[in-house]
């Protein structure tokens, strides 16, 4: 009897089932999705998060470490280099597990397991969600004001605009300039006058 025994064999032999799990936690580092039977996918799941857990730390010896599971040079580096980015401020839990039904040959019970970080669909929609609703809620209390302000802000605007046009309008009709050139024209010939009259009374008088 299997009591107490939570490592599921998956029917194979120590050595067929570590390479199988080694195998298909490169493809999933390499790829970010893979799909498979429900009970690979658990075991996967506690093979492979362990492994990134030691890829958030660059160092030679978690290097090492890594290779001795994956024995895969380009997963790897994947993993220091890109997933490890990726998932630095996740504390755990890297993989998702998503049930997709059963194959049609023996009814295996089949899912998709794929890294959380690379999954749009669930990450920009909620994203997306939240935004809308403060934006709409948002709008809803702005826009009541600014129709308000809209509203009032063209009548006074007419009306101060209306003051400077009657104001610039007054000193057009007065025609100020128009007064200094008749008094301008009046001085030199009211001097003109003056001169040749002098003369004139000098001639009598001799």
């Amino acid at each position: 009897m299997r009591h107490a025994k939570k490592n599921n064999h998956l029917g194979r032999t120590a050595s067929h089932r570590s390479a199988m799990l080694s195998n298909m936690a490169a493809s999933l580092l390499m790829h970010k999705r893979i799909t498979t039977t429900l009970a690979k996918a658990k075991e996967l799941r506690k093979y492979i998060e362990p492994l990134i857990t030691r890829g958030k730390e660059d160092t030679t010896h978690s290097r090492r470490i890594v290779f001795s599971y994956l024995q895969n040079k380009f997963a790897v580096s994947e993993l220091f280099r890109e997933i490890s980015q990726k998932v630095g401020d996740r504390p755990g839990g890297y993989t998702r597990i998503l049930k997709t039904g059963f194959r049609k040959g023996d009814n295996a019970e089949m899912c998709i397991i794929e890294l959380v970080d690379y999954n749009e669909t669930y990450t920009t929609d909620d994203k997306k969600k939240t935004t809308k609703t403060r934006r709409s809620r948002s709008k809803a209390k702005t826009e009541t004001p600014a129709h308000h302000d809209a509203v009032a802000a063209p009548a006074d605007e007419t009306h101060e605009v209306e003051i400077p046009v009657a104001e610039v309008a007054e000193p057009e009709v007065e025609t100020a300039p128009e007064p200094e050139t008749s008094v301008a024209e009046e001085t030199p010939v009211a001097e003109t006058s003056a001169d040749e009259e002098a003369p004139i009374v000098e001639e009598v008088k001799e």
